[in-house]
């Protein structure tokens, strides 16, 4: 029956025979979307008397908000540290093939690099003021410490703030509290990561402003009982009230044994954000490729420096992430799939639009069989790839 026209001429429709994720559940429910925004479809029936113009049976499937990664590197080729001519290119490359993982929102990641990378792109910037110790594959000669001045420090490396989304720094590094502090009044997501801080440092970088850690368990202090370091965050009592501490996870099967994987998730599960940490050799065959200035070497599923046994990211795919984690863990479907996309949007402050299906917000998402893997994608309400 043809939509009633009295609110907006656009095209109304409803995706039929589904399990929607709403409210932290699976609810057998339709899923209406017109203009790239889901529908409450109680007003649409009794103030617009509308109806839809197109359905989509959605085979008894599962309807989730469209996943977000928060650490990826690249892929396909595509290294976004490397200062190609064409960054866009790249990154819209990039953005197509992960629609088969079931992202439809990414923040490219961009590892210590030169100043002038920096001046280049935008986004999450993993380093360069982290720990020597701790710097994994990040080329030491390019890791700078703070002067004291606060982010004038930081633009003299990044050239500008603008589009920056999330920053990684070692909260143990002389001046990092007041540019925690800076950073958070600019609205940007502070991370800690690849430190050797212990807990108190960590704590007093989440009273300053900080509010997530760069995956968890990797490129940190291990996990000690009388200084648990970064790790002591998550069951920490000096967090301020009505702020959560998130952590990032690469749940490849490489990056976190299982039993750590389960611990973090049972102590706090409310933060955990799933993160591929993906690089260039991500759906490309085993051999030499790059991440930033460094030659890494894949061997299998794993990938590391070249010449070392340093892990350097990993090639693992978002829907691959989250099919680990549900069953390493343990989880239902529903906090599994969460992990992937409300909680990212939580960290991002960007939940009221990316994150969940609740009427208002943006019409991102994926259709997934019971196994969790991707059968559709969809973006601001059109399929964007199909199996």
């Amino acid at each position: 029956m043809p939509s009633n026209k009295s609110v907006s001429d656009a095209p109304i429709t409803q995706f039929i025979n589904c399990r929607i994720l709403r409210d932290h559940r699976l609810q057998r429910d339709d899923l209406w979307v017109r203009e790239g925004k889901i529908l409450n479809p109680e007003k649409l029936f009794f103030d617009e008397e509308g109806f839809a113009d197109l359905q989509v049976d959605c085979g008894d499937g599962i309807l989730a908000p469209g996943f977000i990664d928060v650490q990826i590197n690249g892929g396909y080729g595509v290294d976004f540290s490397q200062a190609a001519d064409d960054i866009s290119g790249g990154m819209a490359l990039v953005a197509k093939k992960i629609l088969e993982h079931g992202v439809t929102s990414f923040c490219p990641t961009l590892v210590t690099s030169p100043p002038h990378i920096y001046h280049k792109v935008r986004v999450h910037l993993e380093g360069p003021f982290i720990s020597r110790e701790k710097r994994g594959a990040h080329p030491e000669r390019y890791l700078c410490s703070l002067a004291g001045g606060g982010l004038k420090d930081l633009l003299e490396v990044y050239g500008s703030l603008d589009n920056v989304a999330i920053v990684t720094l070692a909260p143990e590094i002389p001046g990092s509290l007041e540019v925690v502090r800076q950073l958070k009044e600019r609205g940007i997501t502070v991370s800690l990561g690849h430190s050797v801080a212990d807990l108190s440092q960590a704590e007093q970088a989440v009273q300053h402003g900080a509010t997530f850690i760069t995956h968890l368990f990797n490129a940190m202090l291990p996990f000690h009982h009388r200084d648990p370091g970064i790790v002591g965050l998550l069951t920490s009592d000096q967090v301020p009230e009505n702020r959560t501490i998130f952590y990032g996870m690469i749940a490849d099967g490489i990056h976190t044994n299982p039993a750590a994987l389960r611990i973090a998730h049972r102590a706090h599960p409310a933060g955990l954000v799933l993160v591929t940490d993906a690089i260039t050799a991500m759906g490309l065959p085993p051999g030499r490729h790059t991440l930033g200035q460094q030659d890494i070497e894949i061997e299998g599923l794993h990938a590391y420096v070249a010449g070392t046994k340093t892990l350097s990211g990993s090639i693992a795919t978002m829907d691959m992430c989250v099919r680990h984690f549900q069953q390493a863990s343990g989880c239902s479907l529903e906090a599994a799939l969460e992990a992937a996309s409300l909680h990212p949007a939580q960290l991002l402050g960007i939940s009221h639009r990316k994150g969940t299906l609740n009427y208002g917000t943006d019409a991102d998402f994926v259709l997934l069989d019971d196994e969790l893997s991707v059968r559709a994608t969809y973006i601001a309400g059109h399929q964007v790839w199909r199996k």
